[in-house]
């Protein structure tokens, strides 16, 4: 590949030195004031631009997660903008708006274009005006044809128009905010001049203080670069305290939410992004991704996203773009697992949270989380565990072991589950494709359950069965058996009705060890089932070993036709 064409980034941008950057050594105590930007650059980006019912829509569910400030729209740019900003207005007059959210509207630099983006907020209580001019090198020389000085004029200008507007309104709480378009490819002595000149212009203060939003337009470097940027700029800016520092983070490179959270160590307050990252070529940051990742590491990411599959479809229906399967969080498949390993540590994992939680008195909801692969508890984000397990011919024993008994109540012994593995796996492998839960137990049905009928050797059933316990305390059994088509019967004892129904077995021809056994209930209640497992030899010394089980509402009988089944297992 012709990698001569493309310069590394330090040929492109005037590197900031840093020798004594704080921001590796910071720490994420704390959620930024998060800017979701899908109804204005997202809705950019869209094949099919969203109209005001799904605007309306995507802003409804941004208000209820708990977005604070949110950017509505471009209103010169587009008459359904326009009109959306106006819908607001109607909104916000009908008190559906909280008092607490702020709209943002977007403006370039050109005074008509000003003009029309305070007419579609005119009614507003509040707003935010985010003024943008491109500023790098490559877009002077290119794009605009201007040098610094003509860029500086033309955002003053701007910049003072909006102040004039925003007084004629003074029953109208609007503050500024101001980008320096393609920021990380701008020199930084420009940024701080621009920046620090509309502070001064918009006399800025602590409490009604400007938002400076620095964007990677395109992402060409590696974070740490990014966040190098950002810690200049937090450190010198004029103000400080009357400035929020804003980034907008994109994703070129694949690396955008490392850029916003190393940008947030390294100083800034405020990330803007889209929900799952919607935006031009690669998209804008991922909010979501963004909050949840403080989530899992404790911290409050101050919107809720507690049912995440609910956020997902609306956002879905309204870009008419689907979330990936294996998106971070919200994908359908981030917490399955198909790998055997994996399932087992999973399995084990879940286990172990319950019998924690109840040991700490509480449910397994308010218990700390600690499971291997999954790093945050699905039901916290509004699923369910049934879809956490799922098994194709990469599983193992954990993951069918795991789904037979959370949607059928079958415990299968851990010497058991390889045993079955297997049989899933020859199923899985042949067909190329996922067993179902119910396509699970229909495979452990017809081969532990009711084995088909065997082509050699003992082919037995039990027409009938009776235990009793003899006076001297043993335990008899008797019992009328088909043994391949010849029926009969026959009498056992032994120290339990199972020991006798094995010696009924001998009386009739078939030696059967019992060498593992174990039992429970399938479900609880009067009418419950119970399910037993036996592990037999059948044939005596040297013959096979299988695994047989039975479940019936008689334990004594599911205990029966375990061996029944090891037998028949045995003889096929």
């Amino acid at each position: 590949m012709p990698a001569h064409r493309y310069a590394p980034y330090e040929d492109r941008v005037d590197v900031v030195a840093l020798d004594d950057r704080a921001w590796p050594s910071a720490r994420l105590t704390r959620a930024p004031l998060w800017v979701p930007v899908d109804l204005r650059d997202g809705n950019q980006a869209l094949a099919e631009p969203m109209d005001t019912a799904r605007k309306r829509r995507f802003f409804d569910l941004l208000v209820g997660r708990g977005f604070k400030e949110i950017e509505v729209g471009y209103p010169s740019a587009s008459r359904t903008d326009f009109d959306f900003v106006r819908h607001l207005v109607e909104l916000v007059r009908s008190g559906a708006v909280p008092d607490d959210v702020t709209p943002v509207v977007f403006t370039p630099a050109r005074a008509d274009l000003i003009d029309r983006t305070f007419e579609a907020i005119d009614g507003l209580p509040r707003a935010v005006v985010h003024l943008y001019i491109a500023t790098s090198p490559v877009w002077r020389e290119v794009v605009l044809g201007r040098d610094r000085a003509a860029v500086t004029a033309t955002a003053r200008e701007a910049a003072a128009h909006m102040a004039r507007l925003a007084d004629a309104r003074p029953d109208a709480d609007i503050r500024f905010q101001f980008s320096p378009e393609t920021f990380n490819l701008t020199e930084p002595d420009f940024v701080l001049e621009l920046c620090d000149g509309l502070t001064e212009l918009w006399d800025a203060s602590a409490d009604r203080p400007v938002t400076h939003n620095l964007p990677a337009t395109v992402e060409i470097a590696t974070p740490n670069v990014y966040a190098d940027q950002i810690e200049y700029l937090h450190r010198h800016l004029a103000r400080r305290d009357a400035v929020i520092l804003s980034v907008h983070p994109h994703n070129d490179r694949g690396t955008g939410v490392a850029c916003a959270e190393l940008a947030v160590l390294a100083g800034a307050q405020r990330v803007e992004g889209c929900l799952f990252g919607n935006g031009e070529r690669t998209g804008n940051v991922d909010l979501v991704t963004l909050a949840l990742n403080l989530f899992a590491q404790g911290v409050d990411p101050m919107v809720d996203l507690s049912d995440i599959d609910t956020v997902r479809e609306v956002v879905e229906h309204c870009n008419r773009l689907p979330v990936h399967p294996r998106h971070p969080y919200a994908g359908d498949l981030v917490h399955t697992a198909f790998s055997g390993t994996h399932q087992d540590a999973i399995a084990k994992g879940l286990a172990h949270h319950a019998k924690h939680a109840a040991d700490l008195g509480v449910e397994p909801g308010r218990a700390p989380w600690r499971v291997p692969y999954l790093p945050l508890d699905p039901a916290d984000l509004g699923r369910s565990y049934e879809a956490v397990i799922r098994v194709n011919s990469q599983s193992g024993k954990g993951g069918t072991a795991y789904l037979l008994r959370t949607h059928h109540g079958l415990d299968l012994p851990a010497a058991l589950r390889p045993d079955f593995a297997r049989v899933v796996q020859a199923a899985t492998d042949g067909s190329g494709r996922e067993a179902r839960p119910d396509e699970l137990y229909e495979l452990f049905r017809t081969t532990y359950l009711e084995p088909g009928h065997p082509g050699s050797g003992h082919a037995l059933s039990v027409l009938a069965w009776a235990a009793d316990t003899t006076p001297d305390g043993a335990h008899r059994c008797v019992c009328t058996l088909t043994v391949n088509d010849r029926t009969g019967d026959f009498e056992g004892t032994g120290n339990g009705p199972l020991s006798a129904f094995v010696d009924a077995l001998a009386a009739a021809g078939i030696t059967v060890d019992v060498l593992d056994y174990s039992e429970h209930a399938v479900t609880s209640g009067d009418t419950s089932e119970a399910a037993a497992y036996a592990h037999c030899r059948v044939g005596g010394a040297g013959g096979r070993e299988v695994w047989g089980a039975g479940v019936d509402t008689s334990l004594l009988m599911a205990s029966v036709r375990a061996v029944v089944s090891a037998v028949n297992r045995a003889a096929t």
